[in-house]
């Protein structure tokens, strides 16, 4: 599995005063982490029908695009936000309240996003931003989207569901490209060559990885989970939200909503670490985990869910991650396990005083994104370098 090549040491004007102007282009990612601070905050508040309060919105994802240089958010209110990274400002406004938004991605081609939907049916959506109309619908799953997973460079994007299959979609024709109907598949990844993808399914306790050209016949690989349970306590338990190789294709992230993520060597599946977060994770629900039958979205015991609170850092040396009520959790993926104890402490912790649901590292850029009721930039602090 051959590795990306990532410009992230490239220099960035951040267009907000006060604070960080700009990573050096000679500036080490390892250098850069300790000193990341959150800079820029957007909290967005919508009317509950027949109130007069008002509520803040939900973010449900996060992405950005190829170049880096622009973030997608799906939230509660039906709405799609993007922000511009380079002047830190919001972007624009995409409105899907006929359909509804789950998960959204942005496409390979610019001003192009790929939507799950929440009403109506569970039709997978391809929208255009430039004049808000939609492009295509990929229609043929039964149940609601888990997952979508774009090709590092394809037009080619994978989808999960409910419905048990996960499905490989041409984004240039509506038609499905491949189907594979596999029980409990809620999550899938792929590799940064684009020849292979992974699946995992938290009812099985286990992830498989194909060679997507041969998608057809066997994985050629499986990682069972099962025997690692009892050392992993809760976080094999709970709802698995997060599925990730890293950048150098060494390392597969599995993320859950438990007080566990799990790093694994990405040939042989056996777990190098167990990435703790005694905090837990905040309270969203995972894949295959669901609310009780006719709850009100707008009580307080409602969760929506989550894409996943943790990632790689580009360079594959990090995993940073979300954890319930304050700051940012950071692991190094060189080491820090033993024989005797897979468990792994955080080597930084970053200060934040909120809740972190869903994390995005710009894949080409020193800064990261978090979101949970708002969107956070987090840039680094040069006054600390």
């Amino acid at each position: 599995m051959s590795s990306t090549p990532m410009q992230i040491d490239s220099p960035m004007g951040n267009g907000i005063t006060g604070r960080a102007n700009g990573v050096q282009a000679t500036a080490m990612l390892s250098e850069m982490i300790p000193i990341f601070r959150p800079t820029k905050h957007w909290r967005r508040d919508t009317p509950i029908p027949g109130s007069r309060n008002t509520a803040p919105t939900t973010i449900l994802s996060l992405d950005f695009d190829d170049e880096g240089g622009l973030l997608l958010t799906s939230e509660s209110d039906s709405s799609m936000q993007i922000y511009n990274v380079k002047e830190g400002k919001q972007h624009k406004t995409c409105l899907s309240h006929k359909y509804g938004v789950a998960k959204a991605i942005f496409g390979h081609a610019t001003g192009c996003i790929i939507h799950s939907s929440t009403k109506l049916n569970n039709t997978i959506r391809y929208l255009s931003t430039h004049d808000n109309s939609y492009l295509r619908y990929f229609e043929g799953h039964t149940e609601a989207v888990t997952c979508l997973a774009l090709h590092p460079g394809q037009d080619t994007f994978l989808s999960c569901s409910y419905d048990n299959t996960l499905r490989i979609w041409d984004s240039a024709t509506k038609n499905v490209a491949g189907r594979l109907d596999l029980h409990g598949a809620y999550l899938t990844a792929w590799d940064p060559s684009g020849y292979v993808f992974a699946v995992a399914s938290p009812t099985a306790a286990a992830i498989v990885l194909y060679d997507f050209r041969n998608f057809d016949k066997a994985p050629f690989a499986s990682f069972d989970m099962l025997p690692y349970s009892g050392e992993m306590g809760e976080g094999m338990s709970r709802g698995w939200n997060k599925l990730e190789f890293s950048n150098d294709g060494k390392h597969l992230l599995l993320g859950t909503t438990g007080n566990s993520h799990f790093l694994l060597d990405a040939f042989d599946g056996h777990v190098k670490a167990s990435l703790r977060k005694d905090r837990g994770s905040v309270r969203r629900l995972g894949p295959g985990e669901h609310n009780p039958e006719n709850m009100d979205p707008m009580s307080s015991d409602y969760l929506f869910p989550s894409t996943g609170d943790c990632c790689f850092s580009p360079d594959g040396r990090y995993v940073l991650s979300g954890t319930r009520q304050r700051n940012v959790l950071v692991w190094e993926t060189l080491g820090g396990s033993t024989e005797t104890s897979r468990s792994v402490v955080p080597a930084h912790e970053l200060d934040y005083a909120g809740d972190t649901a869903l994390m995005a590292f710009n894949p080409r850029y020193n800064m990261f994104a978090t979101a949970d009721k708002e969107v956070v930039f987090w840039l680094p602090d040069q006054s600390l370098a």
